[in-house]
């Protein structure tokens, strides 16, 4: 994966990686902030790629990262 010199919209982490380029060249990018797995489309609107315009409701900082409750373990799959 690529490194993007970017800031995540949700997180403001400046660690963000480039997960998919489209099949034609130059129109879309997917990225994902390393700190909180953001992940975003270069083409969604501003809400959703710039920090400035992401709502501040669910900006998220260290701290609200740090304090997060675990994320539950997946469960084992149903048999037939």
């Amino acid at each position: 994966m690529q490194e993007q010199q970017l800031e995540c919209p949700r997180c403001a982490f400046e660690a963000v990686s480039l997960l998919a380029t489209s099949p034609v060249p130059g129109v879309w990018d997917v990225l994902q902030c390393d700190r909180c797995l953001y992940t975003w489309r270069t083409t969604e609107p501003d809400r959703r790629t710039r920090r400035d315009a992401y709502p501040d409701l669910f900006k998220l900082t260290q701290a609200d990262i740090d304090d997060a409750i675990e994320v539950p373990a997946i469960p084992p799959l149903r048999t037939a």
